[in-house]
């Protein structure tokens, strides 16, 4: 019986690894949620450092991201574009409970 139940473990697994292997496959916005009860700091005012590397980069804001124990900065960045698609900052949002949950940047179809 034991054995049987190691069986299908190992087989889901699998699964599960090919899933995210396949070029279909896009992993959810919100697959690793950050819910915190400390808000993040005011946003910090960045320049953008001219020009972009080359002409069909974007700029993405830099944001508060969180390492686990507190808010630290994640720097803005030129990050090259992708057609068809536009990109959605980071953010944060406070709950309905009163925690702070991110929203890490992430690029959708438009």
């Amino acid at each position: 019986m034991f054995h049987s139940f190691k069986t299908r473990c190992v087989a889901g697994l699998l699964a599960g690894l090919a899933c995210l292997a396949s070029p279909g496959f896009e992993r959810s916005a919100d697959a690793a949620v950050i819910d915190i009860r400390i808000a993040p700091p005011v946003a910090r005012v960045e320049s953008r450092p001219p020009p972009p590397p080359h002409r069909r980069y974007i700029w993405v804001d830099g944001y508060w991201g969180w390492n686990g124990h507190r808010h630290v900065w994640v720097p803005g960045r030129y990050v090259p574009a992708r057609r068809g698609y536009a990109w959605r900052q980071s953010r944060w949002e406070q709950t309905r409970h009163g925690h702070w949950r991110l929203h890490e940047g992430r690029w959708y179809r438009n």
